[in-house]
């Protein structure tokens, strides 16, 4: 039996992005890739990024917000996917425990706005990684 490659989608809180992230490789390729999220400043998942997430039929209850220290050596990573520029700018040395880093940077939807504004930003950044998450797959499963 053929192993699965671990990806581990880095953000700075693990709130939004990341999680986004992690759900629907889950949903696309939990077959073939193992899913992880963490962030350097771990907070709480979002309410809107589980919103969202419920909205294209995806369960989001078992999400929780990890601190990349608890990942880091402790499993075994072959893409390490950075979806915020902040966290780019802050990331810790991620090779060894990675043998890939790929930088993915989405726009931060958490960032202050008012409630429908905010709610949209969540959708379109969902729907920007589920596409970006679907021509990557393309590209490393051919």
């Amino acid at each position: 039996m053929r192993r699965k490659q671990g990806v581990l989608f880095l953000c700075t809180h693990n709130a939004a992005r990341s999680q986004m992230a992690e759900a629907l490789l889950r949903e696309y390729a939990g077959d073939r890739f193992d899913a992880y999220s963490a962030g350097l400043e771990p907070t709480a998942v979002h309410a809107l990024t589980r919103q969202v997430l419920a909205e294209v039929g995806l369960n989001s209850s078992a999400l929780q917000a990890k601190d990349i220290k608890g990942l880091l050596g402790r499993v075994a990573i072959t893409y390490a996917i950075v979806v915020c520029e902040q966290a780019e700018q802050m990331c810790p040395r991620l090779y060894p425990f990675a043998l890939q880093v790929v930088h993915w940077p989405f726009d931060d939807p958490a960032l202050p706005a008012a409630p429908e504004v905010q709610l949209a930003a969540f959708r379109r950044v969902r729907d920007e990684i589920s596409a970006r998450m679907r021509a990557w797959l393309a590209e490393v499963v051919s």
